[in-house]
């Protein structure tokens, strides 16, 4: 059997449990700050290098100090549980049954921090980081605002890394992509009367009705990618202002969710809805700023705006993980893409830093009552992360 794979199983208990601790502790975005301590004594206990925590509140831990710099990224903030009522136990009880480990943030991905870990103590047991400065990154606020947490390690904290592998959940294929999304808020005027009268007024509900009409036709149109497949663009969201209910709205907005194909931009895409709400002379269009506050209290202001991403299959860093699979499972793996958005957007989107992914656990848990991840998913995604690093330091 492949010593890398042996090891990883040999960690198959110490990673399984060590997931649970952390699925135990809440950390919604901006919340995290308990979460990253207890990630932090994992890494110092199974041996990294150097640990420490960003300006932002991100943990990283550092093994080597080779002339590559490898990251690998796992989110260790959350979505909230939702509806209680839809989870068959408590969502912070997170426990090992059926060969899975349940609770809020096991699939989405706090597994993919787990893995990680455990790959930095066999990484260091074998001494793989030869040539290779290895980061692994327990990033926050990745639910709040795709990518903010790895724009700001980049540009504040001169963390730029040659390649980032993200660990997501991916049913342990690898992915070199996804679409990528902006959010666009729509503005329109009316002018306000009494309810009574209406037709003393202008009601700027009825304006806006036909603005959403024609984003219902604009989603129709929407350019396509042989690999990323279709943008799209839905109404997410519709308020509206009036002095009173008995009045006639002076005011309406709409909220747009946006998905991103290849070769689509923030300009263009704004362009089209700018075109759409162009027969109401008073409707503006604006790509709103994420301002959330992190744990440690620092605000670090981003656009809305989620770049689309993707390597070619014949890239050599997609090819060094196909070996790096083969070469630890002998067989082949699938290379596919992400149908939701990662920190890739900022990693790649936005910085240019290239980015594939592999992760323990499926898509379609994220955000789900009852999630879980399998333990062999685990397992696997350690000796993998492992045995890529070791690839690369050849």
């Amino acid at each position: 059997m492949n010593k890398i794979l042996e090891l990883a199983e040999k960690y198959e208990n110490d990673v399984a449990n060590f997931l649970v601790d952390i699925v135990k502790i809440p950390s919604l975005s901006g919340q995290e700050k308990d979460v990253v301590e207890r990630i932090s004594t994992e890494m110092k206990k199974v041996g990294f290098d150097e640990v420490w925590v960003d300006g932002l509140g991100s943990v990283v831990g550092r093994i080597g100090d080779g002339p590559f710099k490898l990251a690998f990224d796992a989110h260790i903030d959350t979505v909230d549980v939702g509806n209680r009522a839809n989870w068959d136990f408590d969502p912070y009880d997170a426990h090992i049954k059926d060969g899975k480990v349940w609770g809020r943030g096991g699939a989405d991905q706090k597994g993919g921090m787990a893995s990680m870990v455990y790959a930095g103590k066999i990484i260091k047991e074998l001494g793989l980081a030869k040539n290779c400065t290895i980061y692994m990154v327990g990033s926050v606020m990745e639910e709040d605002c795709d990518g903010l947490c790895w724009d700001y390690l980049i540009k504040e904290e001169n963390l730029k890394p040659d390649l980032c592998v993200i660990t997501e959940p991916t049913s342990l294929n690898i992915y070199r992509g996804h679409r990528g999304r902006m959010e666009i808020k729509v503005h329109t005027k009316g002018v306000s009367c009494h309810g009574s009268a209406p037709e003393r007024g202008e009601n700027a509900i009825y304006k806006m009705a036909n603005t959403v009409l024609g984003i219902e036709k604009l989603n129709e149109r929407i350019t396509s990618d042989e690999f990323l497949g279709k943008g799209t663009v839905t109404v997410s969201e519709i308020t509206s202002v009036s002095p009173s209910l008995c009045a006639v709205a002076d005011g309406a907005s709409i909220h747009l969710d946006r998905r991103l194909t290849w070769g689509e931009t923030e300009e263009s895409a704004v362009q089209e809805v700018k075109e759409v709400a162009g027969i109401d002379k008073d409707a503006t269009v604006e790509v709103p700023v994420y301002e959330g506050k992190g744990y440690t209290g620092k605000v670090y202001p981003m656009k809305k705006y989620y770049p689309t991403w993707k390597l070619p299959e014949e890239n050599e860093f997609v090819q060094t993980a196909i070996t790096s699979y083969k070469n630890v499972f002998n067989k082949d793996p699938k290379v596919d893409k992400w149908t939701f958005s990662t920190n890739g957007v900022a990693i790649m989107g936005i910085n240019g830093v290239p980015c594939f992914g592999f992760g323990p656990g499926h898509e379609e848990q994220a955000h789900t009552p009852n999630e879980w991840t399998p333990v062999d998913h685990l397992v696997k995604a350690t000796a993998f992360y492992a045995q890529f690093a070791e690839e690369m330091s050849n």
